[in-house]
């Protein structure tokens, strides 16, 4: 049996589940509401604060999808519970980043700035300290789609690896590689 799918969800206080027709889960907490809809074959149960996935035969898809929804599920429970936190940061000189409501506006050395809006369930603060790279933080209750907003933010300057410019996720360590000059020795 899946290591991951068999392990049972705790549900924190605050936090309430329900399983609906057409096995839509849906997960309801302080931090807001979210919905997964789980495949017919995978069961859901929800008893005594801890929240159950577990399979009906030992098929490879459905080994697949116990932990796959397992993992969803629990998201989505600490989602609603504590939130989710991305911070990226924008290593290059006179990049900048700007903020109001849910459009993101950055200067990272194209000839125009580059604005980007943003779903409404993601807030999004900048920070920009004197002598510290820029600093964006992003807060939501779906890891899912939080995870899709930063992957796009970074893909509109993509870290390189000579220089070290770009957008990175903070604290990510890049491999720097040698110039030319570093060869011809």
């Amino acid at each position: 049996m899946s290591r991951i799918g068999k392990a049972p969800i705790t549900l924190p206080k605050g936090v309430s589940v329900e399983v609906s027709k057409g096995n839509v889960v849906k997960v309801k907490g302080p931090k807001g509401e979210l919905f997964q809809a789980v495949d017919q074959d995978i069961t859901v149960t929800v008893e005594d604060g801890t929240l159950t996935v577990t399979r009906p035969t030992d098929q490879n898809r459905h080994k697949a999808l116990h932990g796959t929804y397992r993992s969803l599920l629990n998201n989505m429970v600490k989602g609603v519970s504590e939130g989710y936190t991305t911070v990226l940061e924008l290593v290059g000189v006179g990049y900048r980043a700007e903020a109001t409501k849910n459009v993101l506006t950055l200067n990272v050395g194209y000839s125009h700035p580059v604005v980007v809006l943003l779903p409404e369930e993601i807030t999004i603060t900048t920070k920009q300290d004197k002598g510290q790279n820029p600093m964006i933080t992003m807060q939501c209750n779906d890891k899912e789609l939080m995870g899709l907003v930063a992957s796009k933010i970074k893909a509109i300057r993509k870290s390189e690896p000579y220089k070290g410019k770009g957008i990175k996720v903070a604290g990510t360590v890049l491999r720097r590689k040698a110039g030319k000059s570093a060869a011809k020795k």
